[in-house]
């Protein structure tokens, strides 16, 4: 019968996911490690449920599961402790054991270093063994407790990597239907105040007209806003297809979407950037149109026609690329926060919320790089972000 700790040990082996899983390379790493500290031949990774004793890692033998009544380990788990036996056949914890009678095995000297989660509870032990008898010195016994707490580390890691990965797929799954379900009355809002703008009556009433252009224009920047909240969503769980991508052709395609705005504002956009860099295409794209949108749209707000440079500069490990503008510079106080969700540099009477820049810094992050803002040569800002080469193997 399975006791309170049992089950308690049971549900936190569960958030790890690690029974019948494929061994971990670090963790293979960290019981190669311990036999060679300890000076044996065999080490284990052992997870003990109320039921068996699984080998999730093992070095001197092959991993596998056996009956919990048979493990040495579940015999100490109990009372979790470092527990050093030089001869396996004089402990009476370990006399009858089957490793140690020769059913399984003939184990005599046994080690082992509980692994003990941040909650507290015991799911096992790295345990080293050899078919001599042995002894294990204070510098390898301190050695094999801080190898326990590395595994205990690596498994911790997997496992919030793992929650991160989950919650962000949630976020998208449930942005995206938000997104559908706020879009459908938008669209159809927008579709009656066109009626309703181009409607005879509206010629005889300027006032009306006006508050359904506001109407329109407002409906136009909730539509954006639902937009712009779902892609910073979906970046949440980016994982870049990295390619050979050209800079050039990207920022081609990029002032082609934004040929609209650029002609309503005689931006000029010069582009010196025919670069071949490691990037995932699409993500590239969405990266450099927030950029150069952002350029545009900030400098016609400080009352300049906008001139906006885009540049790649080649790093011994990696690429710089620039995007400078002349409008007005962001403030240096202002220039992490910026990068933060829902957080502006300018003020309100530019349209947009916050989003843009959060979701460049997701990209950037995915690729491995940097991003940041600083003063550009032209006056305005310079938006930069750096992308890592690929190591050579």
């Amino acid at each position: 019968m399975s006791t309170a700790h049992d089950v308690t040990r049971r549900e936190a082996i569960a958030q790890y996911r690690l029974i019948g899983e494929p061994s971990e390379p670090d963790l293979q790493g960290l019981v190669e490690l311990a036999a060679t500290v300890c000076g044996v031949p065999t080490a284990v990774i052992n997870i003990i449920d109320d039921r068996m004793q699984h080998q999730i890692a093992a070095v001197g033998i092959q991993a596998a599961s056996c009956e919990r009544e048979d493990s040495m380990c579940a015999a100490v788990i109990s009372n979790p402790g470092r527990v050093v036996v030089p001869d396996a056949r004089l402990d009476p914890r370990f006399a009858n054991n089957a490793f140690v009678t020769g059913e399984i095995a003939f184990t005599r000297f046994y080690a082992s270093s509980p692994l003990i989660t941040p909650a507290g509870v015991a799911i096992g032990t790295l345990c080293v063994f050899d078919t001599e008898v042995g002894e294990l010195s204070d510098a390898s016994s301190r050695a094999l407790d801080l190898l326990a707490h590395q595994v205990i580390d690596v498994l911790e890691l997997r496992r919030v990597q793992r929650d991160l990965l989950e919650s962000n797929e949630q976020l998208e799954h449930f942005a995206t239907q938000v997104s559908h379900d706020l879009r459908n009355p938008l669209t159809a809002l927008t579709g009656f105040l066109e009626l309703a703008a181009d409607s005879p009556e509206m010629a005889g009433a300027p006032r009306a007209a006006q508050s359904l252009a506001r109407a329109e224009a407002a409906a136009g920047r909730m539509t954006s806003m639902v937009t712009d909240l779902l892609d910073f969503a979906r970046m949440g769980g980016a994982r870049p297809h990295k390619t050979r991508v050209d800079v050039a052709d990207t920022v081609d395609a990029v002032l082609e979407d934004l040929d609209g705005a650029l002609a309503r504002t005689g931006a000029e956009v010069t582009v010196e950037a025919s670069v071949l860099v490691r990037a995932d295409d699409t993500l590239l794209r969405v990266l450099l149109q927030n950029l150069i949108a952002n350029a545009v749209k900030f400098t016609v707000a400080a009352g300049k026609p906008p001139a906006v440079l885009v540049r790649v500069e080649a790093l011994p490990d990696g690429w710089r690329i620039t995007v400078d503008d002349n409008g007005e510079a962001v403030a240096p106080d202002l220039r992490e926060r910026v990068f933060e969700p829902m957080q502006r540099g300018h003020g309100s009477d530019v349209q947009g919320i916050g989003i843009g820049l959060a979701t460049c810094r997701r990209i950037v992050e995915a690729h491995g790089g940097s991003i940041g803002l600083d003063d550009s040569p032209a006056g305005g800002t310079r938006a930069w972000f750096v992308l890592p080469a690929e190591k050579a193997a």
